[in-house]
C-alpha cells in the first residue's frame, strides 16, 4: 500500500512537470524584398546589414522568405552558418525568387520537402490564371532531432495583381495541403499573400487554417499591418504577411517586428514572428 501511494505521488509531481516543459518553437516569414541596387538607401547593400542583426537577434528556429534572389540566398546562409534551405526559385533552379525555407539543422532533421507552382499545372513552371508572374509555394516536413515533434511547414508568395490567382491560388495550397499531409501532422503556412484579411481568398485559407493573429497568445506585439512601404512617417496598417496554423499549433506569441535603423527599414515589408508549441 505504501509503495502505491508512493507511486501515486511521484507520478503527481512528474506529470506536471512534462506538460510544463513542452517545447516552444520559434517561426518567422518575411518578405526580404528582392536584391536591387536601383533603390538609393533602400538598395540591399545599404540594408543588408540591418537585415542580417535581426536575424541574428531573433533567430527563428525556421522561417520563410519571399523575393530572395540565389545572391540572398546565399548572404542568408553565410550569416546563419548552422542553417540550411529548401526551395527553388520560381523559374526553377535557381532562377527568378525563391519562397526558400530557411531552418537550424542542428535542430530540425529534413523529412520530406518539395516545390509547386501556383497555376492550372502545378508541378510544371508555369504561371496560373490572370497573374502577371510565376508564383510557387515551397514546403518541408521537419522533425525535431530531440524530442521526435513533426510538423510542415509551408511557405508562399501570392500575384500582387491577378486576383484569380490569388483565389484560385488559396484554393490550391488547401488542396496540396490535405494531399500532402496524409497523416495529418501539425501545419504552419506563411507568406505574402497580397490581400489584406476580410478578401475571400483570405476568408477562404481561414475555413481551414487558423490565423495566428486571431489566436489567444500570451504576448501580441507590433503594428496592426506589415507593409511598410519604407515608409517610416505612416503608420503601419496594410496587413498582408501571414502565419496561419492547424489546430494542432497552439500560438504563444505574436510579433510584427517593427524595428528599423535611424527611421530606415530592412524591407519593405515587416517580418511576423511567433513562438508556438504543438498540442
Amino acid at each position: 500500500m505504501k509503495k502505491q501511494v508512493l507511486i501515486i505521488v511521484v507520478l503527481l509531481v512528474i506529470l506536471p512537470l512534462s506538460l510544463s516543459a513542452q517545447e516552444e518553437f520559434t517561426a518567422m516569414t518575411y518578405n526580404i524584398k528582392y536584391a536591387n541596387e536601383n533603390d538609393g538607401e533602400n538598395s540591399w547593400s545599404k540594408r543588408k546589414d540591418f537585415f542580417a542583426n535581426q536575424l541574428k537577434f531573433y533567430h527563428p528556429q525556421i522561417f520563410g522568405v519571399q523575393e530572395a534572389l540565389k545572391s540572398q540566398i546565399d548572404f542568408i546562409e553565410e550569416i546563419l552558418p548552422n542553417y540550411e534551405h529548401v526551395g527553388v526559385g520560381r523559374e526553377g533552379g535557381d532562377q527568378g525568387e525563391f519562397s526558400a525555407i530557411f531552418y537550424d539543422s542542428t535542430k530540425f532533421k529534413v523529412l520530406e520537402s518539395n516545390t509547386f507552382w501556383l497555376s492550372e499545372t502545378p508541378n510544371e513552371i508555369s504561371k496560373g490564371w490572370d497573374a502577371s508572374l510565376n508564383r510557387i509555394c515551397t514546403y518541408v516536413l521537419v522533425k525535431d532531432k530531440e524530442s521526435g515533434d513533426k510538423f510542415y511547414f509551408f511557405n508562399t508568395h501570392f500575384d500582387h495583381q491577378g486576383d484569380e490567382a490569388r483565389k484560385n491560388s488559396a484554393r490550391l495550397i488547401i488542396q496540396k495541403i490535405k494531399e500532402i499531409n496524409a497523416k495529418h501532422y501539425p501545419i504552419l503556412l506563411t507568406g505574402d499573400f497580397n490581400l489584406e484579411p476580410d478578401t475571400e481568398a483570405i476568408q477562404y485559407i481561414k475555413s481551414y487554417l487558423d490565423d495566428s493573429k486571431d489566436a489567444s497568445a500570451e504576448i501580441k506585439l507590433g503594428p496592426s499591418g506589415t507593409f511598410n512601404g519604407y515608409d517610416f512617417s505612416r503608420p503601419v496598417t496594410r496587413r498582408i504577411d501571414y502565419v496561419f496554423h492547424s489546430k494542432d499549433v497552439k500560438i504563444k506569441t505574436y510579433a510584427v517586428l517593427s524595428d528599423n535603423e535611424e527611421g530606415r527599414y530592412a524591407s519593405d515589408h515587416l517580418p511576423v514572428f511567433v513562438k508556438f508549441i504543438l498540442n
